[in-house]
């Protein structure tokens, strides 16, 4: 009897050290990857999955975290709906993060949010939109006002100074609206003082822009421009609008209506191609990918950043609540749209 119970006992222990064995070998990703041992949990949160520029981002990161075996709890999605992102950062709490991912699209709402993060000691990192307040670790970004300030440029040029230019706002409760918006807007008021603008206020909604477009284009046929804040939700709504009115016309054609828009997805690129648009601001979704996972990491064991030129090219700002990585954003027209080095040609469509 005894010897039988002693043979149990070992045949438990081994299977017990077996089970923890397996375990400490590393979890399972979102991707489905086996982690490294030892690497802290990641929870990422993706904003919305209505534009083609968040789901080349999303893609970009799958990519990252199967190619790099990272540690990563569920990939949630909070659907542009601030109440399912504070719901989705409770769970990555709850499932034992040790730093979150996220790109909040109303920049002020998230604020308590944070604060409660970092009284958890949980840092965040911050995808192309940057906090109003709160404590964040690092925000992964391009410089938004620049955006604004190229596409005023652009038009500017484009339309020798003078002309009726259409302005898709973006959400003006975001950073990056209100970045975009009142840069387009100082730049066309000092050197451009007889482009008349309309903003139209769309909250990045493509069916909000296409009908107020519509609405304007009735009372403004002789409208020559546009600038949409955001390629990834703007861009077909408008190109479907303009085909249907019969005023979509080939760039350097009489009549075209000159566009500049901002994300640098590839259908922006082929429109580019076919002179149906004629600019982008290329966001870099790989590199927010990609820093963005890099920085989450680097959060999680400890270490820290200084504001100052980085070994990618970019510059890290100080900010009241923490530092932004601005990665550069490079102007796309016909003459470069074929560039390699650009994400949007290499991401599949």
């Amino acid at each position: 009897m005894r010897t039988s119970r002693t043979a149990a006992a070992v045949a438990v222990t081994l299977l017990v050290g077996g089970l923890a064995t397996a375990c400490n070998r590393g979890s399972t990703t979102a991707s489905g990857s086996s982690a490294v041992a030892g690497k802290p949990a990641i929870g990422i949160d993706l904003p919305r999955a209505d534009s083609d520029f968040w789901n080349s981002y999303a893609q970009y990161l799958r990519g990252d975290i199967s190619s790099q075996g990272l540690n990563t709890l569920p990939i949630s999605s909070s659907q542009n709906d601030i109440t399912k992102l504070v719901a989705n950062v409770q769970v990555f709490e709850n499932t034992g993060a040790k730093a979150i991912v996220m790109a909040p699209q109303d920049t002020g709402a998230i604020a308590s949010t944070l604060d409660q993060l970092a009284a958890k000691h949980i840092p965040v990192v911050s995808v192309d939109t940057r906090p109003d307040k709160g404590k964040v670790y690092m925000v992964v970004r391009a410089d938004n006002r620049a955006y604004g300030t190229k596409a005023c440029q652009f038009l500017g040029q484009q339309l020798h100074g003078k002309g009726k230019v259409a302005e898709f706002e973006g959400d003006l409760t975001s950073v990056n609206g209100r970045d975009r918006s009142e840069a387009f807007a100082d730049c066309m008021k000092q050197n451009f003082p007889n482009i008349q603008v309309f903003p139209l206020t769309t909250n990045w909604d493509g069916a909000v822009a296409s009908s107020k477009l519509q609405t304007l284009l009735a009372q403004n046929p002789d409208l020559n421009g546009v600038y949409m804040q955001a390629g990834g939700v703007f861009l077909q709504p408008t190109l479907a609008l303009l085909q249907q009115k019969g005023l979509l016309k080939p760039a350097g054609t009489p009549g075209h209506i000159t566009i500049i828009s901002n994300d640098g997805i590839p259908q922006e690129f082929d429109a580019i191609r076919k002179g149906e648009i004629d600019a982008t601001v290329s966001q870099p979704a790989d590199l927010y990918a990609k820093y963005a996972l890099f920085y989450a990491e680097a959060a999680a064991e400890g270490k820290t950043f200084q504001p100052g030129p980085t070994d990618h090219g970019s510059t890290i700002i100080q900010l009241p609540n923490g530092l932004e990585d601005q990665l550069p954003a490079p102007l796309v027209t016909k003459a470069n749209v074929d560039d390699k080095s650009l994400w949007g040609n290499s991401v599949s469509n």
